[in-house]
């Protein structure tokens, strides 16, 4: 099968930047679900969701794979399985046409949310190599002080005797996490 060319993850750009209204609208204003997909139906969802224009954010990292002896780059959804909406109860519906969404989460704390994934973006900017992590426990919330990761919040973790700095996104309790040095951390509160 080949190897599709990078297609756009978020939709609209600015998506992690729009703030969340203080108070919650009506079935009209738009709110963050979690769509879990079918297997392997992510990027197609977010291709449908794109040409429907209906907001949306797939996390995708570069891998690099070996194929038939060639090395080809691919773009990976970070959290298999799970695509990002931010849309009314209609555009819900419309993304429910699709035949490619499993199950649906509602976002209780949608400016969370949107913050954890605006996190988790930057972490991607930055080529950070990322670890996908698992319902983790909470240790010290710390705040990166210096460096090109500056100002990004997380939870330390210890791995293999090396300190790793985990972003979490609560709503799938699953996170990301990347090893950095301790000196370049402070924590917070």
């Amino acid at each position: 099968m080949p190897i599709l060319p990078a297609q756009p993850s978020i939709y609209p750009g600015d998506l992690l930047d729009v703030a969340e209204p203080d108070c919650a609208g009506g079935s009209d204003s738009p709110k963050w679900w979690v769509f879990r997909t079918r297997a392997r139906q992510e990027k197609c969802l977010a291709r449908e969701l794109l040409a429907r224009e209906i907001p949306f954010y797939l996390p995708v990292v570069p891998r690099r794979l070996l194929i038939r002896g060639r090395t080809v780059c691919s773009h990976v959804p970070l959290f298999t399985g799970y695509i990002f909406v931010r849309g009314n109860h209609e555009e819900r519906g419309l993304a429910l046409t699709t035949n490619r969404v499993a199950q649906i989460l509602s976002a209780p704390d949608g400016q969370l949310l949107r913050n954890e994934l605006r996190t988790v973006q930057s972490l991607i900017d930055a080529g950070a190599p990322l670890t996908v992590e698992s319902r983790l426990q909470a240790n010290q919330h710390v705040r990166i002080r210096r460096g090109a990761l500056v100002g990004l919040e997380g939870t330390v973790a210890m791995r293999k005797n090396r300190t790793r700095l985990i972003v979490w996104v609560t709503m799938l309790q699953q996170g990301v996490s990347v090893e950095i040095e301790d000196c370049l951390l402070e924590p917070i509160g």
